[in-house]
């Protein structure tokens, strides 16, 4: 029989709405049968939010170590002391050391091989900072923990792939940010991820234009003719897919259908598009590492934390998706064994 899937999950902020969504996504039974939950979190909080919420039917199985973890059961590691508590809706250096506590203990597990992926809750960057964090985010942190300079962050839903050039970077800095080859770079990373986390056979790519128009022949920006073209032309070359630059005010009511994901130029003009149409169930996934990470594609929420009002969808929406990638990269690395000879195709644009 093979075993289950071990998701890590790390607690995310205490004081936010984290606990409250992991536990609605844990109390569903079908949880339990695709994979073996580990949170790396606190008892003492876990149970406060739980009664706050009026949980009865539902606790955590305590565990030393995710190697001891029950299949049966939703595990917890605790990894705060007993001095822990929770102020709903604040940020705080104790919230922020716990974020941080959880998502160390996570990735040295991810490291030794403990568990099969990881999903992050919600943290709040400030407080983390605070406490001496100094990455952007979770993607930037994974990147360096695993030594890997090329990742790609990707929204995933349903409905849309969406990734971006440049990432947590002020928005004058984008145009200086933006080369042939890191444009190429990032079209290279999502086609490989596409390939084999998403098990999506000769994907294709549409990527947007930096400037109005898509730069209008020039008349309003050079970086489509100097630097995004010439990137794609190369990916050509390279049999990827990838067309464009498509200009990106009406792209998203129009072309999604034809392609397998979008490439954005920066963080905003993926983003903003994204949560507009798969808010409710969007994941933040990190493309391009040897490790599977995922999260919800929502922050901390301090406005309703301990309302019970906090959906659970993106959250579970994240834990189907790593235990879908989990799956997929085994998959592909069996086929990869034995490769069958594929003919490129031609470059056509689906729906063209």
């Amino acid at each position: 029989m093979e075993q289950k899937i071990k998701i890590g999950i790390t607690q995310g902020d205490i004081n936010g709405i984290s606990y409250e969504i992991i536990i609605k996504t844990l109390m569903e039974p079908r949880m339990l049968e695709i994979c073996t939950p580990i949170l790396y979190g606190s008892p003492k909080v876990a149970a406060f939010h739980r009664k706050n919420m009026g949980v009865e039917n539902f606790s955590f199985n305590n565990i030393r170590a995710a190697t001891d973890a029950n299949p049966k059961r939703a595990n917890i590691i605790n990894v705060m002391d007993d001095s822990a508590f929770v102020e709903l809706g604040k940020s705080s250096e104790m919230s922020g050391n716990g974020a941080l506590s959880s998502l160390k203990a996570a990735v040295k597990d991810l490291q030794d091989n403990n568990i099969d992926a990881l999903v992050t809750a919600p943290f709040n960057k400030q407080n983390l900072i605070s406490v001496g964090y100094t990455f952007a985010g979770h993607t930037e942190f994974l990147a360096s923990t695993f030594q890997k300079n090329d990742v790609l962050m990707l929204m995933v839903s349903d409905r849309l792939k969406v990734g971006v050039v440049t990432g947590h970077i002020a928005l004058a800095k984008v145009s200086e940010s933006l080369t042939k080859e890191l444009v190429l770079k990032k079209i290279k990373i999502l086609n490989e991820s596409l390939l084999k986390d998403f098990a999506i056979p000769h994907p294709h790519i549409a990527v947007l234009g930096l400037n109005p128009h898509a730069g209008e022949s020039g008349l309003m920006g050079k970086e489509e003719q100097e630097i995004i073209i010439p990137a794609l032309e190369e990916a050509a070359k390279n049999h990827i897919y990838a067309f464009g630059p498509f200009p990106a005010d009406g792209f998203f009511a129009t072309q999604t259908q034809n392609f397998d994901a979008v490439l954005a130029m920066y963080h905003d003009q993926g983003l903003a598009p994204f949560k507009a149409l798969s808010f409710d169930n969007g994941v933040n996934y990190s493309a391009g590492l040897p490790i599977v990470r995922t999260s919800p594609a929502h922050g901390t929420a301090y406005d309703i934390a301990g309302k019970n009002i906090a959906l659970p969808d993106s959250f579970r929406s994240a834990l189907y998706l790593a235990c879908d990638i989990v799956k997929n990269r085994k998959d592909y690395a069996e086929m990869s064994k034995n490769p069958l000879k594929i003919v490129p195709q031609s470059f056509t644009p689906r729906g063209n």
